[in-house]
């Protein structure tokens, strides 16, 4: 699992994915998560906009990545 430091207290679900290199893009940020693909915290999200906090764990594809702090 790799840890993605983000700076501010949140980010949306669709950015985080291209953030951690587990989507190309945004276009498929958006497919990917309609379609019921990707896990956060081990559940289904179907929402592009879910706000993620640090420690929560986004899985898509059989990788996983855990939002993280700078400060780590």
């Amino acid at each position: 699992m790799n840890d993605v430091p983000i700076r501010d207290e949140s980010i949306r679900l669709g950015q985080f994915l291209k953030l951690a290199s587990l989507i190309d893009s945004g276009a498929d940020a958006k497919a990917v998560i309609a379609e019921g693909m990707v896990e956060v915290n081990g559940e289904i999200e179907t929402r592009r906009g879910r706000q993620l906090k640090r420690g929560d764990v986004v899985g898509f594809a059989g990788n996983q990545a855990r939002v993280a702090s700078y400060d780590q």
